[in-house]
């Protein structure tokens, strides 16, 4: 490729079949070579599906081989990687598939990619030891009612008005497990040592989850859950800090 084709033409060429070999791109032997770029580009597109492919292995279960590339395709045409590092394309994807018609007929194929990518970053993020209990039991208990927790770098929480975890954990076998949970569910995808688990959240603790995770003092979060009838503020905070949901509890009074 000659010097003078700039990174944008030469991208937005790969990205788009209808545009025209750009200027300045040649073969070789010094000649333009459009047949082989569109090659070229074809690799780039199956690359990219196959990347997906990988990423999402249970929403491609869901719609088959042949519906999920076709979906994957119409996405790469419209979304080529941000970094050169392949492990977090498809971040948009699940946002992708909310509006992507022929997939309307299975509303929780969406939350079930967005459970597949938190599952990717999880696996991705940085080590880091896991907050524990007795990091909490050393704080007295007013200064802890008012403590925020900071979500462990491996943690990200899932909720979906459909059974998120239970399709996922459907699928992870050769064959597909019997479904019986249709209620909503909300997710923690973590990773306190060295393997990803998937946990599904007792729905009476999901709003506490949720709020501690957006940042909530201990006690303000509590109250969220409160309404649940049988919710144990105590409880559900032991709970998630064994699952390794946090990272650090800091005393400072920040923003809400």
């Amino acid at each position: 490729m000659s010097a003078a084709v700039s990174q944008d033409a030469f991208a937005a060429a790969l990205a788009d079949p209808a545009r025209a070999l750009p200027a300045g791109v040649t073969s070789a032997r010094g000649a333009p070579d459009p047949l082989r770029f569109a090659v070229y580009r074809n690799n780039v597109h199956v690359s990219l599906v196959e990347a997906l492919a990988k990423g999402f292995p249970v929403t491609r279960r869901l719609v088959g081989d042949e519906f999920f590339k076709a979906m994957a395709r119409v996405y790469v045409g419209k979304t080529k990687p941000a970094s050169p590092v392949m492990l977090f394309y498809g971040d948009s994807f699940p946002d992708f598939i909310a509006g992507f018609e022929p997939a309307a007929g299975l509303p929780y194929l969406p939350d079930v990619a967005r459970l597949e990518y938190a599952w990717t970053q999880s696996y991705h993020a940085a080590d880091a030891p896991p907050l524990g209990l007795s990091d909490v039991a050393r704080i007295a208990p007013d200064a802890l009612a008012a403590a925020r927790l900071e979500p462990h770098p491996a943690a990200r929480l899932v909720r979906s008005s459909f059974p998120v975890g239970a399709i996922w954990a459907a699928h992870q076998g050769d064959a597909v497990g019997r479904l019986a949970e249709k209620a909503g569910q909300t997710v923690l995808v973590a990773r306190p040592g060295a393997e990803v688990r998937v946990t599904v959240i007792p729905a009476i603790d999901a709003d506490f989850a949720a709020a501690l995770f957006a940042g909530f003092t201990i006690n303000d979060a509590s109250l969220t859950g409160a309404a649940a009838a049988g919710f144990d503020a105590g409880r559900a905070l032991v709970g998630l800090i064994g699952l390794g949901a946090f990272g650090a509890i800091s005393r400072e009074q920040t923003r809400r």
